[in-house]
């Protein structure tokens, strides 16, 4: 474990993923390298490992070894980059989503109501959208829709025209400014649980935290070796929905084609059915692993 962030479901994560130690792996989310730590103890000497960050906090947790190579890119372009590093085909994929610990708790991120900090929520800090210009420059309808969608918030039309209003003049640029522009929005007696929800849409959608873990599934099917082994942790519904019927399916919607022999055409055998939940004990000591789902696949 690193005070960078505790990894979900460690060990169960890469007991599933490494099968083969001679094998190439690929670690999507490194943040404090709590995982990818773990699967280059699994590894031989043989082994090799890329791991995925955007976020350049993550750097300062490069492990000093020589099978180890820190991509500093979206793994949304896993396919290009393990071309690029000859990595193909890989033995397996880990990806363990959403945000980290150490971005959670860093101010001056703005991705937590917990602290008070400009509206930035970037993972990539040179990226150009930021939570800033998303609460002051989109449309009402379209902020609505991201809260809906991404935050499965309820009264989302009423939060959108709730920032609008309060946006005029010079604008809401700090999470403290936000709570309090949508406290008549927020529930009394739950508002930890809602702005949770607003501060998560708002960091899926500047992050395309949707698209990215679409294109990474889709990728996987062409860079992973027959028998290949795709663990996927998520944290909330839309996530694992999308992992769920890709895994089943081989399509974001869920339904099963079959070719005219009547075997199903999709690229993953998921194993087994039904997601891994993290434990009592791990929940305890980890209150982030309480929502955590882990999904696990075979390249057919």
């Amino acid at each position: 474990m690193t005070t960078y962030h505790n990894p979900v479901l460690l060990p169960e994560s890469v007991a599933a993923l490494v099968k083969n130690p001679d094998g190439t792996f690929v670690d999507a989310t490194f943040g404090g390298g709590g995982h990818t730590r773990k699967i280059l103890d699994s590894l031989s000497s043989k082994g090799r490992l890329l791991s995925f960050d955007r976020d350049a906090d993550a750097q300062q947790n490069i492990p000093d070894d020589p099978r180890f190579t820190l991509v500093h890119h979206n793994f949304s372009f896993i396919k290009q980059f393990l071309r690029y590093y000859n990595a193909l085909p890989a033995s397996g994929i880990l990806a363990d989503l959403g945000i980290s610990s150490h971005q959670i708790d860093e101010g001056e991120r703005g991705f937590s109501h917990r602290f008070d900090g400009p509206l930035d929520m970037r993972m990539d800090r040179d990226a150009t959208l930021s939570a800033d210009v998303v609460i002051n420059t989109y449309s009402e309808n379209d902020l609505a829709k991201m809260f809906y969608t991404y935050g499965e918030i309820a009264n989302s039309r009423k939060l959108a025209a709730a920032i609008c209003s309060k946006r005029t003049g010079k604008g809401i640029h700090t999470t403290e400014e936000l709570k309090t522009a949508i406290a008549d929005c927020t529930p009394k007696l739950t508002p930890a649980k809602y702005l949770s929800q607003v501060y998560q849409a708002i960091r899926m959608e500047v992050n395309g935290e949707m698209k990215s873990l679409e294109n990474l599934l889709i990728q996987s099917a062409d860079v992973l070796e027959k028998g290949g082994v795709l663990v996927v942790i998520s944290y909330h519904s839309l996530e694992d929905r999308m992992v769920k019927n890709y895994m089943n399916s081989g399509n974001f919607y869920g339904k099963k084609e079959t070719d005219l022999y009547g075997n199903l055409n999709r690229p993953f055998n998921p194993i087994p059915g039904k997601p891994i939940v993290p434990g009592d004990d791990e929940i305890q000591q980890n209150r982030r692993a309480r929502s955590a789902k882990m999904r696990i696949a075979i390249k057919n």
